[in-house]
């Protein structure tokens, strides 16, 4: 195995591990460790559970297309947990763990899409200079 594979592993395994973290956390924080009391239990599972698991096939077979999109759905929860330490400091610590997880899946997931990318040889066509 290359170099280049090894660090594209080694950023497959930051995004998987931080990803499948989050996809943990959030249940955990929301249903076991600070249930909100005014919040039903199929709003949370609905807005704050689903989104995690629309990408999970594509992560789980290495597609750095997927990669590429789950940022989308990673960088919300990355605003929740920024949020959450600003709005309710009870909850500061919980929030910085949803933070490191969804800064080290988003770190991941550039940087697999980008190596990975590479390596198939994907990637955006260069446009034609005008004569």
């Amino acid at each position: 195995m290359s170099k280049i594979e090894t660090t594209t592993r080694r950023f497959q395994r930051l995004a998987l591990s931080c990803y499948l973290g989050l996809v943990l956390w959030v249940p955990l924080w929301h249903f076991v460790l600070a249930p909100h009391p005014e919040m039903s239990v199929g709003f949370i599972l609905f807005i704050g559970c689903l989104p995690l698991l629309l990408p999970l096939p594509g992560l789980l077979t290495g597609k750095p297309y997927t990669y590429a999109w789950a940022n989308f759905i990673i960088v919300c929860y990355l605003g929740h947990g920024l949020t959450a330490i600003y709005s309710n400091p009870g909850e500061a610590w919980w929030a910085l763990i949803e933070i490191i997880l969804s800064t080290g899946a988003f770190i991941g997931c550039v940087y697999f899409a980008r190596h990975r990318g590479r390596e198939l040889g994907l990637g955006l066509k260069k446009r034609k200079q005008p004569k």
